[in-house]
């Protein structure tokens, strides 16, 4: 049984390496409000959309404060390619083991094609600048999930 982040809750703290091979801390970002989403898979129809989405409301969200990072399983060279390929201009992490995701409860089973499958549970949370999570959402979809999410923090595009 995977377990759910809820508001309030401190947010897991992670050491990843970025689309570069930098090492990314989320300690060394407190003090920044953080949207953190996981992703499936760099560079697949969706994930690209939503990507593209964060990639194209950026200048709102960083403008009242927040700073974006996507997480994925996929390598830092993948990641880099898919950041140069769609123009992204923030953070993409590399998860490879899927521990970050486990432990903020976006790794388990879920419907695909009507099949139930192990894999990444798309998800976007909100980390405060203490470090608590503030928004907690599972199971989101790809496309126009990034204008709910704006609406909710009550940011105009």
């Amino acid at each position: 049984m995977t377990v759910r982040l809820e508001p309030g809750t401190a947010a897991p703290d992670f050491s990843l390496l970025d689309q570069d091979g930098e090492t990314v801390r989320l300690s060394d970002l407190r003090g920044e409000k953080i949207v953190l989403y996981f992703y499936p898979a760099a560079m697949t129809p969706g994930c690209t959309t939503q990507a593209c989405d964060f990639r194209d409301s950026i200048a709102s969200l960083q403008g009242s404060g927040y700073r974006v990072i996507g997480v994925s399983r996929d390598e830092p060279a993948k990641l880099a390619e898919f950041r140069d390929r769609d123009g992204l201009t923030f953070t993409l992490l590399s998860d490879p083991d899927h521990s970050v995701h486990t432990a903020y409860g976006v790794w388990g089973e879920k419907m695909n094609y009507g099949k139930v499958v192990e894999g990444v549970i798309r998800s976007t949370f909100v980390i405060d600048a203490a470090g608590s999570i503030a928004i907690a959402q599972y199971n989101v979809k790809a496309t126009g999930h990034v204008a709910r999410l704006r609406k909710l923090l009550g940011i105009d595009a």
